[in-house]
């Protein structure tokens, strides 16, 4: 099987260097040579989200699970669980509300 990408290059840096590649590298989620890779492609690769961010993917999946569920049910008996719906898009509703507090809203300083 052929390599993907076939030309070698070799870089020296300094200490200080170093530890900011592995540090940027290890914020982005990726290894060293897919974020030089991507600089030198033009792309500004973004920080990983913390642990909060995929929890709050996580809530998002099970709730879009929980609408399946009621559109089948819908769908099935020809009517609509509507206490469940209210229910769920409160959940929806508030995860949304605090994704866009902690990631699009500029945080207040304590003062």
């Amino acid at each position: 099987m052929a390599r993907k990408r076939g030309i070698k290059k070799q870089f020296w840096f300094n200490k200080e260097e170093a530890t900011i590649l592995k540090k940027k590298a290890k914020k982005v989620g990726v290894n060293e040579s897919t974020l030089i890779r991507d600089l030198v492609m033009g792309f500004e690769p973004k920080e990983k989200p913390d642990e909060r961010f995929y929890d709050s993917l996580k809530q998002l999946r099970s709730i879009g699970n929980s609408f399946n569920q009621l559109a089948a049910k819908a769908n099935a008996l020809d009517l609509i669980d509507e206490v469940e719906y209210k229910k769920q898009k409160k959940k929806l509703d508030d995860i949304i509300i605090k994704l866009k507090e902690e990631y699009l809203y500029p945080k207040s300083e304590d003062m």
